[in-house]
């Protein structure tokens, strides 16, 4: 069976295949949408707490920064392969997400006042675009529509990766952080590749609704849509300091 192919390494086929098909409640696409948006007022809650910490004492927000990127990284790897955790540790990923996008975002702020609400403003209206032309099906995700978003975002993956490890021994990547034409012009790519991979996440979530996946795909799938929608922000935020520098 070929439906639940998916770009997002949290969202894919296997995973549901391997799931265990429970007599009892299965998930529902409006309790992924209460999971997620107690998701989202847990992350928000987290990043006004580090973004507080920042313009008040901005030295002390670093460990803040810090212990929530690598937090929600292993929280993150945990879901993954323990998704039946997904209800105790989704809502820990969105606060540790929470303290690190908080902190990244009062440094970005502090470098171009009003930034931030920008990039939260087109991080929300790229997610309502998407899921309209989802849900009117202007846009389907047509197997060969996954197969160019999944490729293309295994290729950003591994340019990341390249770019990490070059930056271990002094050398920039400039497409990543260049101001210039070829700079914007790579950022807008990578965020529009996030963006679709929004139309593969709500395609998941209608399909693991559909076939009556575990109640806790809920947490798992809200899970997995706050990873693309982290990605998505992070992107928006990338680009618009890139514009800000020209």
């Amino acid at each position: 069976m070929a439906l639940f192919q998916s770009n997002n390494p949290v969202l894919k086929q296997s995973v549901f295949d391997k799931a265990p098909h429970m007599v009892g409640e299965t998930m529902t696409i409006r309790g992924t949408v209460n999971k997620m948006s107690f998701m989202l007022l847990l992350l928000m809650a987290a990043a006004v707490f580090s973004w507080g910490q920042f313009f008040r004492n901005g030295s002390s927000v670093m460990p803040l920064a810090i212990g929530g990127a690598i937090g929600g990284f292993v929280l993150a790897m945990v879901i993954i392969f323990k998704k039946e955790w997904a209800g105790y540790l989704a809502p820990a990923y969105a606060l540790a997400e929470g303290l690190f996008l908080g902190a990244i975002s009062a440094v970005f702020e502090a470098q171009w006042h009003g930034i931030v609400l920008q990039a939260v403003g087109l991080t929300f209206g790229t997610f309502i675009a998407m899921l309209v032309l989802y849900r009117t099906g202007v846009i389907r995700a047509t197997e060969r529509f996954k197969a160019i978003v999944m490729t293309a975002t295994l290729g950003i993956a591994v340019f990341y990766l390249i770019a990490l490890v070059l930056r271990l021994f002094h050398i920039e990547m400039p497409l990543i952080h260049s101001s210039g034409t070829f700079g914007i012009l790579f950022s807008l790519v990578v965020v529009g590749i996030a963006a679709l991979n929004l139309i593969l996440d709500f395609d998941m979530i209608e399909q693991g609704a559909a076939q009556g996946a575990p109640k806790y795909f809920e947490w798992y799938a809200s899970f997995g849509l706050m990873v693309t929608l982290v990605w998505l922000y992070l992107e928006i935020l990338r680009l618009l300091s890139k514009l800000n520098r020209r």
